[in-house]
């Protein structure tokens, strides 16, 4: 499912990034790997050109708020693992953006969530709680910086906008490639400012210029391009849900290719989250 592949590239993000030199800033590398990415979206597509002109004013509009939201994701989320960490900000911006997912889509007439969704959803949610905060509530736990949870909480919410903005216009037509590089090239050019303003010499580097390689080629790139293909035949509620299997496949990762070692709790954690995943996907009963 191309949803699911998507949530596997975007679990190397985490063990990308950590290679990055000592002095590259968290938003500077989030920037960067837009930039490339949303680049190579847009210009390796030639809906993504004609897209703008080819929609109504409605439409346009749809593209604009998408490309915003876009570029919000990244200038809040690195903030937030900056302030309250990776766990803390990984749970909360991804476990907040299903539950945002469903209430905006509601709001805005494209479907009610069903009772096999939110049930789907609250077991993903809570096992990908303790999977990511198991060493931390092993260990006892740590402060939790109010303005990080803030920061994760917003771009959990901008990424349930440009979901359903995506689903919205892939649904009335629109291939969903044009739509990916539409907004991601949008985002890419509202977000090149940031990443030229602050320190750019670590982009010189080796190990710079490889990370944001991976990040924008792999879990930009390729990821959004399969994200937008699932859109396509996956509601934006049921991809958003679907998605929270990236902590798993990053903590996977991490014991695997790092060495790191994960508790009893965490394990626990990924068992219901998988559950959660299978309820999900599994056909149900007529």
């Amino acid at each position: 499912m191309p949803i699911l592949a998507t949530a596997l590239l975007w679990g190397t993000t985490g063990t990308a990034s950590s290679l990055a030199p000592a002095g590259a800033p968290a938003t500077g590398i989030g920037s960067a790997a837009l930039v490339l990415g949303g680049l190579l979206l847009f210009l390796t597509d030639r809906a993504a050109w004609s897209l703008p002109r080819r929609c109504g004013t409605r439409e346009r509009w749809l593209l604009a708020v998408g490309a915003v939201a876009v570029t919000g994701y990244p200038l809040t989320f690195y903030p937030a693992v900056t302030r309250t960490g990776v766990a803390v900000a990984t749970v909360i911006a991804l476990g907040s953006a299903p539950v945002f997912t469903g209430l905006l889509g509601w709001l805005a007439r494209q479907g009610r969530p069903g009772g096999r969704w939110a049930g789907a959803t609250a077991l993903a949610v809570l096992g990908c709680g303790v999977l990511v905060l198991g060493p931390e509530l092993a260990g006892g736990g740590a402060a939790v910086d109010p303005v990080g949870v803030l920061l994760a909480a917003l771009s959990g919410l901008s990424y349930a906008v440009y979901s359903l903005i995506a689903g919205r216009l892939i649904a009335a037509g629109h291939p969903s490639a044009g739509v990916m590089g539409a907004m991601f090239g949008g985002a890419a050019l509202l977000v090149l400012p940031v990443l030229a303003l602050g320190p750019v010499g670590w982009l010189l580097s080796e190990r710079g210029a490889g990370v944001v390689l991976h990040l924008g080629v792999i879990t930009t790139f390729l990821a959004y391009r399969l994200f937008g293909h699932g859109l396509r035949h996956t509601s934006p509620q049921t991809a958003t849900t679907l998605t929270l299997a990236e902590p798993a496949v990053a903590a996977v990762l991490g014991v695997a290719a790092l060495g790191e070692r994960l508790p009893a709790v965490s394990w626990c954690g990924l068992a219901v989250l998988a559950g959660g995943l299978a309820f999900l996907t599994l056909p149900g009963r007529r």
